[in-house]
């Protein structure tokens, strides 16, 4: 294999491994974020459970689409280039 190929080959995987790594950190620390306010919310208003925890599992769920996002760029940083 060329020396141009090995590098080029290296770079891809360092920069899907970079994505996908700062990609998850992002997602994971909003997640943490939403649950801890809503239990807090929940904590504070037990009335409100049901609400807080639907909201929270929206807010979860928008939250998630970040670290698929990365995922879907590492993949194609595999794959394409």
């Amino acid at each position: 294999m060329e020396l141009s190929a090995s590098i080029t080959t290296a770079a891809k995987y360092l920069a899907a491994g970079f994505a996908m790594g700062i990609g998850s950190i992002g997602a994971a620390y909003g997640e943490g974020q939403v649950a801890s306010h809503a239990i807090d919310g929940m904590a504070r208003q037990p009335e409100m459970e049901d609400s807080l925890l639907r909201t929270m599992v929206i807010g979860q769920a928008i939250t998630e689409s970040t670290g698929i996002y990365s995922l879907i760029v590492a993949i194609m940083l595999l794959m394409v280039v």
